[in-house]
């Protein structure tokens, strides 16, 4: 009776990862078209609160603040605050896989969560330093957190426990 309902418990997480990968994928389809703007049509000043900082995490808090708070870029705005909301995200989706105890989830939101968390990272980066190989590495960070989403709405597409709630 035990097993059955710790079984249960598990398909219960595997389920609800399904719609989360997929939300995950719309997210950082919207944040990478928003991302697209910024780096054609926004020139952010290299003078700002929290540019050249003598000390990296404190400045990328002082960078995404002002974008968010201060730059007045309407799309630069959307693009940090949604990137917030993406890195909160991937930390649900990370927790859910756990909970899971399936280890290719696991597997899956751990790589998921590092993609987002890089991507996160080295865009405060280019607001600090405004160097071009930030915003590279912040592309390479969303390739990984998007092949990892896709690769975890394949698996929970062919549990059963999936097929079986539908």
């Amino acid at each position: 009776m035990l097993l059955c309902a710790l079984v249960d418990r598990r398909q219960r997480f595997i389920a609800a990862l399904q719609p989360g990968f997929l939300a995950a994928l719309l997210m950082l389809v919207i944040q990478f078209l928003l991302g697209m703007y910024v780096n054609l049509f926004v020139t952010i000043p290299t003078n700002h609160p929290g540019a050249k900082p003598p000390e990296y995490f404190s400045g990328v808090a002082q960078s995404v603040f002002w974008s968010i708070t201060q730059s007045g870029f309407i799309f630069l705005i959307l693009h940090a605050a949604f990137g917030l909301v993406i890195v909160v995200g991937a930390a649900v989706l990370l927790v859910q896989g756990i909970q899971s105890r399936t280890r290719s989830l696991i597997i899956t939101t751990s790589v998921g969560a590092f993609g987002v968390l890089v991507a996160a990272l080295n865009g405060g980066s280019f607001l600090n330093y405004n160097e071009d190989f930030s915003s590279m590495i912040m592309a390479a960070g969303f390739a990984v957190a998007m092949i990892s989403y896709v690769f975890g709405l394949y698996v929970t597409a062919q549990s059963p426990s999936v097929s079986a709630t539908q």
